[in-house]
């Protein structure tokens, strides 16, 4: 077994505990600081562009990471889609995906700068996270545009990416698959790994969130402050029909 495959089969796991030992240590610890951390009183017009932009991009490009990393490529055989029209999909929907996210993140990243008061309440971290974030989208397009092509199907990342990903999840790392597939994808996948090492540790902690509270908080009751004004009670009315 070489070093790489050692590699490959590791660091997935160094990853996953990462993000779990992070987001326990930031919830019990941080909980003041679990938030995105909102500047849109300083700045709204940029941030209704790219804010949904970036949201519902990135949501198609995970549903596609889902697709393709979870599903075995004999079961999309079996239900009639061959490899070719896979790919043509793959290469179609993940370029609109990547590219409005690109944009949408990009727009972000120019509020942020060009804002003042956003400006100054950028820190280092956020920073750290918007350059990772960035370089994992634009590796992500690159693998779209080179790897899932017609062109460039001998590099079908469902026969290498895919089945070392879900061995991961197994207990069966598969590291030697992982060292098959391209450079282009390897350096996607250790970027995309870095950047959720980081995640428990910045704003993009919010994602763990769902406002299911809400859903059994109990209703708001208003009374008047003013002590001076009696409570006028209507009359009880005859019931109709």
């Amino acid at each position: 077994m070489s070093g790489w495959e050692i590699f490959w089969d590791v660091i997935p796991y160094v990853t996953l505990a990462t993000v779990g030992a992070g987001t326990w240590w930031r919830y019990r610890y941080d909980k003041f600081g679990w938030t995105t951390r909102s500047s849109q009183l300083y700045e709204s017009r940029l941030l209704r562009i790219g804010s949904p932009m970036f949201h519902f991009g990135i949501l198609v490009v995970i549903a596609g990471h889902v697709i393709g990393l979870v599903i075995p490529e004999s079961w999309t055989q079996a239900v009639g889609l061959s490899e070719h029209a896979y790919h043509v999909q793959a290469m179609a929907l993940g370029t609109i995906a990547g590219v409005t996210t690109l944009a949408g993140v990009a727009l972000l990243v120019f509020r942020r700068r060009t804002t003042g008061p956003v400006f100054i309440a950028t820190t280092v971290n956020d920073k750290v996270m918007y350059a990772v974030l960035v370089c994992a989208l634009v590796a992500g397009l690159a693998c779209t545009l080179i790897g899932a092509t017609p062109l460039g199907s001998e590099h079908d990342y469902r026969q290498t990416v895919s089945p070392w990903f879900r061995s991961i999840w197994m207990l069966q790392p598969r590291g030697d698959r992982m060292t098959q597939a391209p450079a282009w994808f390897q350096l996607h996948v250790t970027i995309a790994m870095a950047l959720f090492c980081l995640w428990p540790f910045t704003r993009l902690v919010h994602v763990f969130s769902a406002p299911i509270g809400y859903l059994f908080r109990p209703y708001i009751v208003y009374r008047s402050r003013l002590p001076s004004k009696k409570l006028v009670v209507s009359p009880p009315t005859r019931r109709g029909w």
